[in-house]
């Protein structure tokens, strides 16, 4: 069956994942990169170091954000949202993306691309030691669509 995420499902895979795609586009040139995220209800938040998507989302700001889940080809949720890019500056602002980057849950396991420094999971008291350019991204319209081989939704925890 295929249907379509409610507002409910939308919500939580956007806070449960780590991992998703931006999109962003500037002078004749699509680039679509992983990034590990967190997401606070209202804003996606990222750190990331200089090159290519912070060149491009400075230039445009509007993006394409996704992130999906998946047990196999028939069993999947898929969450596409639009919206736009900030980069925190201001240091009250850069810290606190960094505590919500710091306070999202992380697998045991994981990349070093979801680590924000050298002591992870340790933080020194300066969050503003970490390096990188610290951004979020406001989201403005949100989809969702699914697979389901099962007579219900499998990955749902809530239904709305």
């Amino acid at each position: 069956m295929l249907g379509e995420l409610s507002n409910g499902q939308i919500e939580g895979i956007l806070s449960e994942q780590i991992i998703g795609r931006i999109g962003c586009h500037n002078s004749d040139r699509t680039y679509i990169v992983p990034i590990s995220y967190a997401y606070d209800g209202t804003h996606l938040y990222a750190l990331s170091f200089e090159g290519m998507k912070l060149d491009i989302m400075r230039k445009n700001p509007k993006v394409c954000f996704q992130v999906d889940t998946m047990k196999d080809m028939a069993n999947w949720q898929s969450v596409i949202a639009w919206g736009n890019f900030e980069e925190l500056k201001d240091k009250e602002e850069r810290e606190k993306g960094l505590q919500i980057l710091i306070n999202r849950s992380l697998p045991l396991i994981s990349s070093v691309t979801t680590h924000l420094s050298p002591m992870w999971p340790f933080v020194n008291g300066d969050l503003n030691s970490i390096k990188g350019v610290v951004f979020r991204i406001f989201l403005e319209e949100k989809t969702g669509r699914f697979e389901n081989n099962q007579s219900a939704p499998i990955f749902v925890t809530e239904q709305f």
